[in-house]
């Protein structure tokens, strides 16, 4: 009691020195203090927050204007983030501020200088906010570091901003048909989980201006092209018809990491494949290995790409690219079989041709040369001169070399027409003239392929 005397005696004291305009230091400063301390709205304000927006004196479990007509509730979006696109999951995830709009006139409250107030998540349990949620979502949450990002800013005349900041992963259907080459399209949804149109009434609060997204958003393997937005009723069979928000934006894929890890390794391997045209056709070991290193080197290369991507049933742009490239190497390996085959069947053939003429017609000490299907037809010509009887007078010249053909002894002119009827089977027989052409019609095949290809898909 005797402190409480002594402190309304000072406070009297500061109103008389108040009243009269004279008081000392000491008084002067309590009574600062005094009056300083009792200014403190903010604690005199946030005891009395609650009662004056009425929070208790209405239900705030059923939405504004219950069983009036259907409340709007306006939306708009900033896009922070677009963190990553995953084409084997087929998703995307991105953070965002979402934005809702809408006036509840059982928070209104008197205001002389018509100010907002501002309250964090505590307050948006206890009053009634859209059940806005993500169609076709996978993973979201608010971020709650250091305290839930929800922000809640009422104004005297019952309007309500609602504001969060989530990080949503939600289902994009990707078509790889035209991979890497490809364009994409993927939509964030919004719709209320509980409300039907008859009751809650979505929309973007200031059309194509309601979606803003930061300037510095960007990703490794995409352009992000536009932004849009739109909205149409989506129907439920068992429950009725819901407004729907769409959150659209195209990505254009970035195509000079695949030409540097897909397009120009496979290109280079079908190149080295043709090295083995230039390279003798009697070189087996360098030829053979130098086409399976090619194949095998292909074969990794599709695995590898396969490898990241999702298992469409459908043809891809970058497999008909791989797929036409190690055909054009597996083709290289069978340009050489068949080369190693004929040159093969043409030895046997000249055996068999020495074996019949292994006897030298008498001529002991003669040499014995057979042309194989490499002579031109001037060769021939150029023996067609030498006779039976010519040969044998050469067996006086024991040294000099005799030349034996497989011919009959007829005229030039039949000769001549033998030759001629075995041109058409030269570029079989010879096999140098199998890789002779492979040089020309290899490269020029893949390079037509390749004009076709860029021409359609780019």
């Amino acid at each position: 009691p005797g402190t409480q005397s002594r402190a309304l005696a000072m406070l009297l004291l500061c109103l008389a020195g108040v009243a009269q305009g004279h008081q000392s230091n000491a008084v002067a400063v309590f009574c600062s203090h005094i009056f300083k301390r009792n200014r403190d709205l903010t604690k005199a304000w946030r005891g009395k927050t609650e009662q004056l927006l009425r929070v208790d004196e209405h239900d705030f479990t059923m939405r504004p204007a219950f069983g009036g007509p259907a409340i709007p509730v306006g939306v708009d979006v900033q896009v922070e983030s677009l963190d990553s696109i995953s084409e084997v999951d087929m998703d995307f995830t991105m953070t965002l501020y979402l934005r809702h709009y809408w006036k509840d006139e059982r928070l209104s409250f008197p205001s002389t200088n018509n100010k907002s107030m501002t309250f964090d998540g505590r307050l948006v349990k206890k009053i009634w906010v859209p059940d806005v949620f993500f169609v076709h979502s996978k993973r979201s949450f608010i971020h709650d570091t250091t305290t839930d990002n929800i922000m809640l800013r009422v104004f005297p005349d019952g309007h309500v901003l609602y504001s969060m900041r989530v990080t949503v992963t939600a289902m994009c259907n990707m078509d790889f048909s035209h991979f890497p080459l490809d364009s994409q399209t993927c939509s964030l949804e919004l719709e209320s989980y509980a409300y039907t149109d008859e009751d809650l009434m979505l929309y973007w609060k200031n059309g194509n201006e309601s979606l803003k997204t930061d300037e510095k958003i960007s990703l490794s393997q995409f352009l992000i092209q536009k932004f849009h937005t739109t909205s149409r009723l989506a129907f439920y069979s068992s429950t009725g018809w819901y407004n729907r928000l769409y959150i659209n934006f195209t990505l254009r894929r970035h195509i000079f990491f695949f030409l540097l890890q897909t397009y120009f390794p496979a290109t280079l391997m079908v190149m080295l494949s043709w090295v083995s045209f230039w390279i003798d056709r009697r070189a087996v070991p360098a030829r053979v290995s130098l086409g399976i290193t090619t194949v095998l080197t292909m074969s990794t290369i599709i695995t590898g790409v396969n490898a990241s991507m999702p298992r469409v049933s459908y043809i891809k742009a970058v497999d008909i690219y791989l797929w036409v490239s190690f055909v054009f190497v597996f083709l290289s390996v069978l340009e050489y079989a068949a080369v190693n085959y004929l040159t093969t069947v043409q030895e046997r053939k000249e055996r068999k041709l020495r074996e019949r003429f292994s006897c030298s017609c008498g001529i002991p000490h003669s040499k014995t040369m057979m042309l194989d299907g490499n002579y031109s037809e001037s060769d021939a010509n150029s023996l067609a001169g030498y006779t039976r009887n010519q040969m044998a007078a050469e067996e006086e010249k024991p040294e000099k070399m005799v030349v034996h053909l497989a011919m009959s002894n007829e005229s030039n002119s039949s000769r001549k027409r033998g030759l001629k009827g075995h041109v058409g089977l030269r570029i079989i027989q010879n096999t140098h003239a199998i890789d002779k052409y492979s040089r020309l019609i290899f490269p020029g095949t893949y390079i037509f392929f390749n004009l076709i290809y860029w021409s359609v898909f780019s």
